[in-house]
């Protein structure tokens, strides 16, 4: 169960173009929109897309070939619910997120998230105060945000921040735990870890009607810090 890290930080993944507007991608736009940030080599969202047509899923990966083999596999399988786009969370979405129809956006998942466990390496983790603030207001009251990891260590500041903002509500055990996935697809990693005998951690939060709070609020209220800015060198 080896990861491959990148460096979001880095200057190759600061300086991306701007993601396609959401009405070019699918074949039935006004679909409701399922996002999925990390999508990897894409098999959960293959698997998603043809399970769930009455949905749009839309992966974003970091690591460029990865797409380019996901969106192989999406145009060989004719799936025209589905669309695989290289970019970077926290640098592409807040400027795509607001191009959303109101209600458009259903379900934000993000599982089994790089940990970058090194103190000085938290500013690489994927969510950040800032990329929270932008999806929390794409998703309507009673929306969805769906986190997995393997890594105690990892998801734990993670709900910490959601909760902290005070925009979401997390659904109860049993509809999400340790031993329930709210999703009808396990991903790759997530069968590894538990053929392994391992945990999986897991929180389903619902949107609520409840103001957000500036960004400087929720990063005092956590510690945070805001990835976009910060360029590293791999």
């Amino acid at each position: 169960m080896v990861r491959q890290h990148v460096n979001p930080l880095s200057r190759l993944h600061q300086r991306l173009e701007p993601l396609p507007r959401p009405g070019d991608l699918f074949d039935d736009p006004s679909l409701p929109l399922h996002l999925d940030i990390g999508s990897a080599r894409g098999r959960f969202l293959l698997a998603m897309a043809a399970l769930k047509p009455e949905l749009n899923h839309l992966g974003l990966e970091i690591r460029r070939p990865l797409v380019e083999a996901a969106e192989a596999d999406r145009r060989r399988q004719g799936l025209g619910n589905l669309r695989f786009l290289y970019g970077n969370a926290n640098v592409n979405l807040p400027d795509w997120l607001p191009l959303l129809r109101p209600g458009q956006l259903e379900l934000v998942t993000l599982q089994f998230p790089d940990p970058w466990f090194k103190l000085r390496h938290h500013k690489r983790r994927v969510l950040q105060p800032a990329l929270l603030l932008a999806l929390a207001p794409a998703l309507a009251p009673g929306r969805s945000l769906f986190l997995q990891s393997d890594v105690e260590a990892l998801i734990t500041p993670m709900r910490q921040l959601v909760e902290a903002s005070g925009g979401f509500q997390v659904a109860g055990p049993e509809t999400c735990g340790p031993a329930v996935n709210p999703l009808p697809v396990a991903t790759e990693r997530e069968r590894q870890v538990l053929a392994a005998g391992l945990p999986v951690h897991r929180s389903l939060y619902r949107r609520t009607a409840s103001p957000l709070p500036t960004l400087a609020e929720l990063e005092a209220a956590v510690g945070g810090t805001d990835n976009r800015h910060d360029a590293e060198a791999d």
